[in-house]
């Protein structure tokens, strides 16, 4: 064989790219319509597309039935090379491009976020490279079976149908303040000002009510003074000195440490538990692992 016999010099006769993948995928799963949505295409195309390929080639490629399509024996010959051929185009592609860096969607309550998760987010790329972040900070829940996140910080009882949880942290209530606002047990309630929490949990909710009746102190005004639909903008009020809140010890925690707050006496409500959670299918996914792993060795 000469050079010029070469097939690398000799131009090649090969029908469309377009309707050797159309076979390809069509033949792989026997079915023009799950080839069309593989390709993002219709059934139509598909189907156009393998008549063109049987027309260059001159030769029948698919037995079309009321019910489905077959494979003749033309098509049984041809489908393996034409698949190991696109698997080594893949392979070779993927060795070729540069490695795309895994993103995990994690989805919290904006005060989980902005307590808890903002002051450790640092130590994620420190910990895990490889892996990006994306915060998704809404106190509406989101849909994981959808994939609008990979994992979500959920605060309940952990049953969550079709899904996974992983417990992270308990909630409790109780009284938090100004360190200013002077106060050392609960009788000196009586004169403050009561912030109170619109949760969106009705019937779950801790309340002053509830609080007061644990306390065992009557003549609170349990039903007076600010509401607040945000439970960050209750505790700002109360670092503040606008008054007295009842709120979730854990969020509350970084604000303790550093001063603004302080939780001068008991008795605490307990709540449930903030969990991790994610789909069956994404649990096991390296990314997805390397969240659930951080939020509750750092964030928590």
């Amino acid at each position: 064989m000469t050079q010029f016999d070469s097939s690398i010099l000799q131009p090649r006769r090969l029908p469309p790219l377009a309707a050797l993948r159309a076979f390809e995928a069509a033949a792989r799963h026997v079915s023009f319509r799950l080839a069309a949505a593989e390709l993002g295409v219709t059934p139509t195309a598909i189907s156009h597309q393998i008549r063109l390929l049987e027309e260059t080639l001159g030769l029948a490629l698919f037995i079309r039935r009321a019910r489905g399509v077959a494979l003749t024996d033309a098509g049984r010959r041809l489908f393996p090379t034409l698949r190991d051929g696109f698997d080594m185009f893949d392979r070779a592609i993927r060795e070729l491009s540069p490695r795309r860096r895994a993103a995990v969607t994690l989805s919290a309550t904006t005060l989980f976020t902005v307590r808890r998760i903002l002051p450790a987010i640092g130590g994620f790329r420190e910990r895990f490279p490889d892996y990006d972040l994306r915060l998704h900070a809404s106190d509406d829940p989101v849909d994981l079976v959808a994939g609008e996140a990979d994992v979500a910080v959920r605060y309940g009882s952990g049953r969550y149908r079709g899904l996974v949880a992983t417990p992270l942290l308990a909630e409790r209530f109780g009284v938090l303040c100004s360190p200013k606002a002077g106060i050392a047990r609960p009788e000196d309630l009586r004169g403050m000002t009561l912030l109170h929490i619109e949760w969106r949990r009705a019937g779950r909710a801790p309340d002053w009510r509830l609080w007061a009746r644990l306390a065992g102190i009557e003549g609170l005004s349990v039903d007076q003074g600010p509401r607040f639909t945000e439970d960050d903008h209750a505790l700002q009020a109360a670092a503040a000195g606008s008054g007295v809140a009842l709120s979730g010890l854990a969020l509350a925690r970084p604000a303790i440490d550093a001063g603004l707050l302080v939780h001068p006496f008991g008795p605490v409500i307990e709540g449930e538990f903030y969990h991790a959670v994610t789909t069956p299918e994404r649990r096991d996914d390296p990314a997805v692992r390397a969240v659930c792993d951080w939020l509750q060795e750092d964030v928590v």
